[in-house]
């Protein structure tokens, strides 16, 4: 009897875990790649627009700047696209250059470096945008 009870528990116990499995995985594919794509880049561009304007104006905001290229950073990882990776991987190391110029109070080159990564994104973007219309 033991036995039957514990092939029982162990048949409803590995039924529930296949049945939960199933949806979490099912629920998974449904992500909308072209969303995430999307709202990586707009995060990136707004965090490097505002780091941008704030380097232009000077001023005590070095803690804003700095956490606002770390965001940009974080963000464009997201922006996972065949045709864009080089470009995403250069505009990655411009942001990194433009934190570490800040770092050193190098205000012009980090200025210098949040303009040439827009640049890459502009670029980007227009890639993207020709293949998702």
């Amino acid at each position: 009897m033991k036995l039957l009870k514990k092939i029982a528990v162990a048949v409803v116990m590995t039924a529930s875990m296949a049945a939960v499995s199933s949806t979490a995985y099912a629920a998974e594919a449904h992500k909308d790649l072209n969303a995430i794509v999307q709202a990586a880049g707009k995060s990136t561009e707004a965090s490097l627009l505002e780091a941008k304007s704030l380097l232009e104006k000077g001023g005590d905001t070095s803690e804003q700047i700095k956490n606002l290229l770390n965001e940009a950073r974080q963000s464009i990882k997201e922006f996972r696209y065949e045709q864009t990776e080089r470009l995403r991987q250069k505009m990655n190391d411009k942001i990194k250059s433009a934190r570490e110029a800040f770092l050193k109070n190098e205000n012009e080159k980090t200025l210098a470096d949040v303009n040439d990564a827009l640049a890459i994104y502009a670029e980007m973007k227009v890639i993207y945008d020709k293949a998702h219309p």
